[in-house]
C-alpha cells in the first residue's frame, strides 16, 4: 500500500501518532505468495528491505500529522550477532530516524510452517550488546512472544521471563499480551494473573493491546471485558494501544476502519486515568521520551 495512502487512513480516522513497524519478516522476492500463512514451507526471514523503504518514503513525504515513529524490524533474535552491525548501518544511512525497535519475534507459532524457530535461552543471553544500545538510547522494543497454544498454554512463558530477568532496564513492550490465534481458550483470570505478576516484578515492562485477536477471542466474551478493563485500570500507565494493521495492497480504508474500531472497543470500558494514558497516548509519549501531554479527561458535569 502506498505510504501516502496509509497516512491518509490515519488522518481520516483522527489518529495523530503511530508507529511504523514495517514487515521485518519478508517472503522471498521470487515467491508468488502475498501472505505467509498461505505459503507453508516457504521460508520467511528477517530483512532490512521494508525498514529502508519506510525510511525513504518518510523522507520524501515528511509527514507532520500524523506523527510517525519509524521502527527497526530487521532484528533476527535467533542470530543476535547480526543486530549491532545492522543498527550501525541504520545510523549511517538514516541517522536519528529510527526511534523504536520491533515488532520482533521471540517466538511466533504462526511462522513455524515458514521455518521460524523460537529463540533459545542462549540466544537471549547473547542479546546483551544490542539491548545495551537500545537501553542507552532509550529505545523501546516490541517483542512478539507467544505464551503458548490451546494444548500447552504456557509452553513459551519461560522465554519472556528469561528476557525480563536479563534485561530489567530495557523498555520492553510485550506484543498482544502474549496472546495469539493459537491460544484462544486460556482462562482470562489465569492470563491476567500472569500479566499482573510480571508487571509487578518488572517496572519497565509494558503491554501492547494491538491486534483484533484480543477482542475477538477474549475481550468480547461475556464478563471478560470487565475483567481486563479492571486489570488495565489497576495498571493505567503500563499499556499502549494499536491496530496491528498490515498495509498490504489487498486491503482498503474500510478494513483499516474496522480494525481500528474493533481494537478500540476495550477503551470504552476503561476508567478516565487508564483511558487518558492508553487511548489518548500518554503512555506512548512516555515510552518515546516525548514532552507531549495527552488531553485530560473531563469529569461528568
Amino acid at each position: 500500500m502506498p505510504f501516502e495512502e496509509l497516512n491518509g487512513y490515519l488522518s481520516k480516522s483522527g489518529v495523530h501518532h503511530a508507529s511504523v513497524y514495517g514487515i521485518g519478516q519478508m517472503l522471498p522476492v521470487d515467491s508468488g505468495c502475498t501472505y505467509y500463512l498461505n505459503c507453508p514451507g516457504t521460508p520467511v526471514v528477517p530483512s532490512m528491505k521494508n525498514d529502508f523503504a519506510n525510511a525513504l518514503n518518510y523522507l520524501e513525504a515528511k509527514p507532520e500529522d500524523p506523527d510517525l515513529t519509524l521502527s527497526m524490524t530487521f532484528m533476527d533474535l535467533n542470530h543476535p550477532e547480526t543486530i549491532p552491525p545492522g543498527i550501525a548501518l541504520y545510523d549511517k544511512e538514516f541517522p536519528g530516524m529510527f526511534r523504536w525497535a520491533g515488532e520482533v519475534n521471540l517466538v511466533k507459532q504462526a511462522l513455524f510452517p515458514n521455518h521460524h524457530t523460537s529463540a533459545t535461552s542462549e540466544n537471549i543471553k547473547n542479546w546483551a550488546p544490542f539491548m545495551k544500545v537500545l537501553r542507552d538510547r532509550g529505545i523501546p522494543i516490541t517483542i512478539h512472544s507467544d505464551l503458548g497454544s490451546d494444548k500447552e498454554p504456557l509452553k513459551y512463558l519461560h522465554l519472556m521471563e528469561e528476557t525480563l530477568r536479563r534485561y530489567p532496564q530495557n523498555k520492553i513492550v510485550w506484543a498482544h499480551m502474549g496472546l495469539s490465534k493459537e491460544l484462544s481458550t486460556m482462562d482470562p483470570d489465569e492470563h491476567i494473573s500472569i500479566m499482573t505478576r510480571l508487571l509487578d516484578a518488572h517496572p519497565k515492562l509494558n503491554l501492547d493491546l494491538s491486534w483484533r485477536v484480543l477482542e475477538d477471542q477474549y475481550f468480547s466474551k461475556p464478563g471478560v471485558r470487565q475483567k481486563y478493563a479492571a486489570f488495565l485500570d489497576r495498571y493505567p500507565t503500563r499499556a499502549i494501544p494499536g491496530t496491528d494493521f498490515v498495509a498490504s495492497r489487498d486491503k482498503d480504508y474500510k478494513v483499516y476502519e474496522q480494525e481500528l474500531e474493533v481494537t478500540s472497543r476495550i477503551n470504552k470500558a476503561l476508567g478516565d486515568k487508564a483511558f487518558r494514558h492508553i487511548a489518548l497516548g500518554q503512555n506512548y509519549f512516555r515510552l518515546l521520551g516525548l514532552k507531549k501531554e495527552a488531553p485530560e479527561v473531563c469529569g461528568a458535569g
